[in-house]
């Protein structure tokens, strides 16, 4: 029998969804944007790397993955998420120590963003598998 989501669990499912695609972003931003940059020096000329993409990114994944990830922990009482998510964001204001040297704080941001993508991607996974089998 299939039940009719409520509100929390809809906006928990979008919460989830943004998050994975502010992911994806971020890793973009930090893997093609320099590229772009270097083979393009008349737009690097005029466009900042974007030293403050991180701090802003960091910002609206907080808030929205405390959201999603702590209403999906409620939904299915699965740590792994939580845990995997915890260490992305961890990752994620890691990178920030690093602002100087470029290569490191993008591997470790984008380490931190996989990390919580893939937590997100759990997330909505589990609570879709509690969902379907009418858990709690």
């Amino acid at each position: 029998m299939m039940k009719i989501q409520d509100r929390g669990e809809r906006m928990e499912g979008l919460l989830d969804g943004f998050a994975v695609c502010a992911s994806a972003a971020c890793m973009v931003h930090c893997l093609v944007l320099p590229l772009v940059l270097a083979a393009l020096p008349a737009v690097a000329s005029r466009i900042g790397a974007g030293e403050g993409f991180h701090a802003i990114a960091l910002m609206a994944a907080l808030p929205t993955s405390a959201l999603a990830l702590a209403g999906g922990w409620r939904r299915h009482r699965a740590f792994g998420p939580v845990v995997v998510g915890s260490v992305g964001l961890l990752l994620m204001a890691f990178g920030l120590l690093f602002a100087e040297r470029h290569a490191i704080e993008t591997a470790v941001t984008v380490a931190g963003s996989l990390c919580l993508a893939g937590a997100h991607v759990a997330n909505w996974r589990r609570r879709s598998v509690v969902h379907c089998h009418g858990g709690t």
